[in-house]
């Protein structure tokens, strides 16, 4: 009886293990990059809503595998010439494709740490490029990861960079990075748009994002502060990041940097600007329709052309959605420990920078009063 029994489970075991990799083999050849974002909207439904029927019974192999053989205190990642990426979306050998890239004067490259305001930009210059009648319909692009490429990642994101389509009466190709000036490819003839937002509101999005993302994956939850206020950040820490394109945008008339918080007070001023950096010339009718698609609102409406990831068992388990308003002012609903930590950390980074680090963001370099050294007091228990 014993006997049985175990060969039963063994039996069982075996089947589902099957069954797994056989929905992980599907799901790779139908959300890999263009395979996905490159399909009708119905079409990618259709993809998520088997995701979503498979995901319950997935889930629990994935979160065995995170429990029995992954390191919660170790970050997986891709490390080449000392900038890391996500294992999931990038390798040594795209970001060594991606950094040797040639950019032309029919690039328009959208440049920001991860959580930064990217997507909102890519919209924001696709829209500029079609004088506000931008199409992410069936009838057109579909999908703004199938009209914009990802330069250092481009075979999981979306069109390949090779096929990334030139947009508009300008023609002009719209890419997207989160390399640091270290990596990024670099010519005269191409336009470098550079978003940043305050510190700890990107802290507090990347944390969202990869929970959400890597699931049983993700960092430790104690690891995950440290992870962020390093160089082992991927794409490099957020200080690392600003100071390296705040020094090209000051020597470089073909970078502009923006500010997320100033895109959010002041769309309007803020958006004339990237149109006249562009080249750009449009009528007061044209402007008003790149202003309205470029609200969150509307983006939000429409999130299945923005979502920035494909369906995964862990996204559609947290029922999370990756627009979450766009706040400009997400730093202050994050814990006092995690603020000062992350304040004192950028402050000291940026000591000797020319980025005007006081201008933009006051409270990251306000008084100890305000915000304190961290001690090993103010650490969370564990």
């Amino acid at each position: 009886m014993l006997v049985a029994t175990l060969v039963f489970v063994l039996t069982v075991l075996a089947l589902y293990v099957l069954y797994v990799g056989h929905f992980m083999r599907w799901h790779t050849e139908n959300t890999q990059g263009n395979a996905y974002f490159g399909k009708t909207l119905q079409e990618r439904r259709e993809i998520k809503r088997k995701v979503i029927k498979h995901a319950p019974f997935v889930s629990p192999f994935l979160r065995a595998v995170a429990l029995v053989a992954y390191n919660s205190n170790k970050i997986p990642k891709t490390n080449y010439k000392n900038v890391t990426g996500p294992m999931m979306t990038s390798s040594n050998e795209s970001f060594k494709a991606g950094s040797e890239y040639l950019p032309t004067e029919d690039d328009i490259i959208v440049a920001t740490q991860m959580r930064c305001g990217t997507t909102w930009m890519q919209q924001i210059v696709f829209e500029i490029l079609h004088k506000g009648e931008g199409n992410l319909t069936d009838t057109g692009y579909k999908h703004i990861n199938s009209a914009s490429a990802w330069i250092e990642c481009s075979q999981h994101s979306g069109v390949p960079l090779a096929d990334s389509p030139k947009l508009g009466e300008a023609q002009k190709r719209v890419l997207k990075t989160h390399f640091p000036t270290s990596l990024c490819p670099y010519s005269e003839s191409a336009k470098y748009i550079y978003v940043t937002r305050h510190p700890v509101s990107c802290y507090a999005s990347v944390h969202d994002f990869v929970s959400t993302v890597a699931g049983p994956f993700a960092p430790a939850q104690d690891k995950f502060l440290d992870w962020y206020c390093s160089d082992e950040f991927y794409w490099t820490s957020w200080p690392h990041h600003v100071d390296g394109w705040w020094k090209w945008a000051s020597e470089r008339d073909n970078i502009t940097f923006v500010h997320f918080e100033d895109l959010k007070a002041d769309p309007k001023s803020v958006i004339r600007m990237i149109a006249d950096f562009l080249n750009v010339t449009l009528t007061e009718d044209e402007f008003q329709k790149v202003l309205a698609k470029a609200d969150f609102s509307y983006m939000r409406e429409r999130e299945e052309y923005f979502e920035m990831t494909q369906p995964s068992v862990n996204t559609v388990m947290s029922k999370t959605h990756f627009f979450n308003g766009g706040k400009s002012n997400r730093h202050k609903e994050v814990q006092a420990h995690e603020r000062a930590q992350i304040n004192q950390f950028v402050s000291e980074y940026l000591a000797d920078s020319p980025y005007p680090l006081a201008e933009h963001y006051p409270d990251v370099t306000s008084s100890e009063q305000e915000n304190p050294k961290v001690t090993d007091e103010m650490q969370p228990a564990v």
